[in-house]
């Protein structure tokens, strides 16, 4: 029986307890790097890996997120944070699955690049836990819900757990979820704050893609429309690249690195995000070099 991957100790992802109301955070790139030690506005966005545990080392699946990870550690100065945000699993998050993707993590571990996970629909949480035992805070802010705050200098990002349950399309945020978001908004009002969810909304977008998205759409946007902090909602999930707005929040629909559902319309790839005070530039890069997409920018301003 194989044992579950213990993942080298960072000190720059031990969790803080800050603000009160149960309220926790990973320390934010800012204060634990000097300001020529990262590139401060920069953030790398990647979603939907889905490894598996059995895919050949030449398969497109891992040697596609291999690719994005090589781009991330040949950067003359690192980005304040890359973050991966669900789907990390192949289909029903088996163990075996965390162990490839934690055996494709490591060179990111190793040049102590600020990581951040988010789960997704294909992901099992105890078995993510089990496996990548780093990830599982000794304080959890709600039980049974993989939740953070990120800081960086132009934005804060606050990555939320939408899996329902495991092999389940649709996702929730649910109340409880809800509230300590709403709290933790509310304790960071200082600069833009972006919601990081695998789960797309079930509003602002193609009405195609909202049947698989949060089934509690409407009750979260009446927490994050009012304050005027949030400015953009990043999601995966539907394996595609669009972007939307609805009540001025963005709503930002990002490539996956894995595969897609139709390549006539769609490719893999991931996105750079370069944040200001003002908004973000989002830059696209694809697995296809010659795709209409790679390259591509589109630039937000906030609201």
């Amino acid at each position: 029986m194989s044992m579950p991957l213990h993942l080298p100790s960072i000190e720059r992802r031990q969790f803080l307890r800050t603000l009160g109301g149960g309220l926790a955070t990973f320390a934010a790139a800012e204060s634990m790097f000097a300001s020529d030690q990262v590139d401060e506005s920069l953030v790398y966005l990647l979603n939907d890996p889905h490894i598996g545990e059995k895919q050949p080392s030449d398969s497109l699946i891992p040697a596609h997120f291999r690719e994005a990870v090589d781009e991330v550690l040949g950067l003359e100065t690192p980005p304040a944070a890359l973050l991966i945000n669900g789907d990390l699993a192949l289909r029903d998050g088996q163990p075996g699955d965390y162990r490839h993707f934690a055996k494709l993590l490591a060179p990111l571990r190793e040049a102590n690049i600020n990581l951040h996970l988010t789960l997704g629909n294909h992901d099992n949480r105890e078995t993510f836990y089990d496996v990548l035992r780093e990830e599982r805070p000794a304080e959890p802010p709600i039980e049974s819900r993989h939740i953070s705050v990120v800081q960086s200098r132009h934005a804060n990002f606050f990555l939320l757990d939408s899996l329902m349950e495991t092999m389940v399309t649709q996702g929730k945020i649910g109340e409880t979820q809800s509230a300590w978001l709403a709290r933790a908004l509310d304790n960071h009002p200082d600069k833009a704050a972006i919601i990081v969810t695998h789960h797309n909304p079930r509003l602002g977008g193609d009405p195609d893609h909202f049947p698989g998205g949060l089934t509690d759409s409407e009750e979260l946007w009446q927490v994050l429309e009012p304050r005027k902090q949030v400015k953009a909602y990043i999601h995966g999930h539907i394996h595609h690249w669009s972007l939307a707005e609805h009540q001025g929040i963005h709503i930002i629909n990002t490539p996956a690195t894995s595969y897609v559902g139709n390549r006539e319309i769609s490719t893999t790839g991931w996105t750079v995000a370069r944040f200001h005070p003002d908004g973000v530039e989002l830059t696209l890069r694809t697995h296809e070099p010659d795709h209409a997409w790679n390259g591509k920018v589109s630039n937000m301003v906030w609201r």
